[in-house]
């Protein structure tokens, strides 16, 4: 197909150049000049061994130098996005690299070797033709914020052991709040293990907002709640509700548009609905960029609802938070401002490393309310500082990773224009695939408004296609062509894109730029 040649034809027309490029790389020079045989070398033999300082060093100077040539060889076009192999392959192992683990130490040229393997045999989602996920690039900033992190090797639970830290989350948490639209003496939040469970948090403290016996008393207690989402909303929200007891059953799908948003009026005819039915609905979600369509609710309209009917409204801009960093975008979040909770991953539009999701929520001492239980062997209240800055106990967590840094070290690499400047160049990259594909004969949009985010959705009709009327049969024979595409792209390494189906759309390529 001209689709798979194209991208073919991309490899092998600067494969010489990449080659160049690989030569005369500083990060492959500098490794070959290094002598040391670490063949005959153990881990034993590093720190915090007797000795072992410069070993250490040399040993993490040719680590860095694996790790510098895979950066630079991410942004080689010539360069595969991945060394596909099955699963079955991999297990079996591959040109020496094991998957399996060892009774006896192995050297460490044996380390950097499966170091190496698993750079290779994994995924490049910093190379320019990674259209997979949402979150993808390799932000240098970020990286080094990342390795930063990984040699401070310290937990979020407590100021005494993690200072710096739970002061740059305090600082991050405060503009975040503020670029919401939330004013100076409302706002809390935390950073979370990614947006499901930053999703999940905001149903936990509605919840408890309404009904704080849930936490000593169970969802016995409770009448039957009722959450509602629109069709097009991410699975966390419904698997939130399963976690929580509250029932995925009980999580109402509010119909939307043709362009993916939810129906204000279909919102207020479900609540209707499921008071009707004995159900006392709570909370709203509200999606700020839907992960297929990449489409905005109508914040203020839902927000009117809301406050109709008291009920907790939640946005969920894991996905479209980042457009609140742009001048020129930010109002396709028109109305967040009036949001009870937001969700929102700095690693999607941001391209901060993974992972970095944080929860805001409007009303100070909520978190710590809800989530605390003062463990004494950490949380103890005597301690010779100011005890608020133990922010262990609003998590429901207790071991917590410092995923706050590396975007604190990224803002201040680019400050709140560069990320503006970021986020309007992945759209204008958008709005023009989205322009060319309009020209073209063997591509078919999904729908045909613009683009309100990143996302590009679009089938490739091949030439037996081109003539049929539309109907069962060229459905049934469209539905095919995403996933073998994608699965000759993949055994190539030429690209990689996500496709699904959606309701009564066939299987259709969704790029994420």
């Amino acid at each position: 197909m001209d689709f798979l040649r194209l991208s073919d034809r991309i490899i092998d027309n600067s494969a010489k150049m990449g080659k160049q490029q690989q030569q005369q790389d500083p990060a492959v020079s500098e490794r070959r000049k290094l002598p040391v045989d670490f063949g005959t070398i153990y881990s034993k033999d590093l720190l915090p061994a007797a000795g072992g300082e410069e070993m250490t060093r040399t040993f993490l100077q040719e680590l860095v130098n694996v790790l510098l040539n895979y950066v630079c060889k991410s942004n080689q076009r010539s360069s595969k996005v991945l060394d596909f192999h099955h699963p079955h392959q991999l297990k079996e192992g591959l040109e020496g690299f094991c998957l399996d683990l060892p009774e006896h130490p192995e050297t460490l040229e044996q380390i950097l070797v499966d170091c190496r393997d698993t750079l290779k045999y994994g995924v490049n989602t910093g190379h320019p033709r990674f259209f997979n996920q949402l979150s993808s690039g390799l932000d240098v900033i970020g990286v080094a914020g990342e390795w930063l992190t990984s040699t401070a090797n310290t937990n979020m639970f407590t100021y005494e052991v993690s200072p710096v830290f739970i002061l740059m989350e305090e600082v991050l948490l405060r503009k975040m709040q503020s670029i919401v639209g939330w004013s100076d003496d409302e706002g809390d939040g935390i950073f979370c293990p990614g947006g499901t469970i930053s999703n999940l948090y905001s149903i936990l403290v509605a919840r408890y907002h309404f009904y704080p016996e849930v936490k000593t008393r169970g969802m016995g207690a409770l009448p039957q709640l009722a959450l509602l989402t629109s069709e097009h909303s991410h699975y966390s929200v419904k698997k939130s509700a399963a976690v929580l007891g509250l029932g995925s059953e009980n999580v109402v799908v509010v119909r939307c548009d043709e362009r993916g948003k939810m129906i204000p009026a279909e919102l207020e005819s479900s609540i209707a609905a499921a008071k009707k039915k004995g159900m006392v609905p709570f909370y709203v979600n509200v999606t700020a960029g839907t992960t297929v369509y990449g489409a905005f609710d109508p914040v203020h309209a839902i927000a009117d609802i809301c406050h109709r009917h008291a009920l907790w409204m939640h946005v969920d801009a894991a996905w479209g938070g980042g457009l609140l960093m742009s001048d020129r975008h930010r109002m396709k979040l028109q109305g967040i401002q009036r949001a009870c909770s937001v969700t929102w991953n700095p690693h999607k539009m941001m391209g901060v490393p993974l992972q970095c999701s944080a929860i805001l929520v409007k009303k100070k001492g909520l978190l710590q309310e809800c989530n605390e239980l003062g463990a004494k062997y950490l949380f103890q209240t005597d301690k010779p500082y100011d005890v608020s800055y133990d922010t262990g106990d609003k998590s429901i967590q207790c071991g917590r990773h410092v995923d706050v840094f590396k975007l604190w070290l990224m803002w201040k690499a680019k400050g709140t224009e560069g990320f503006g400047s970021q986020v309007n160049k992945c759209l204008e990259n958008a709005e023009y695939l989205y322009d060319q594909l309009q020209k073209r004969t063997d591509f078919e949009l999904v729908f045909k408004h613009k683009p309100e985010h990143s996302n590009v959705c679009f089938w490739y009709i091949p030439p037996s296609l081109r003539g049929l009327p539309p109907g069962p049969d060229r459905d049934t024979r469209l539905h095919q062509v995403a996933p073998q595409i994608k699965g000759r792209m993949m055994e190539k390494g030429s690209v990689l894109i996500g496709y699904q189906p959606l309701g009564p759309k066939v299987n259709f390529f969704r790029s994420g730029i």
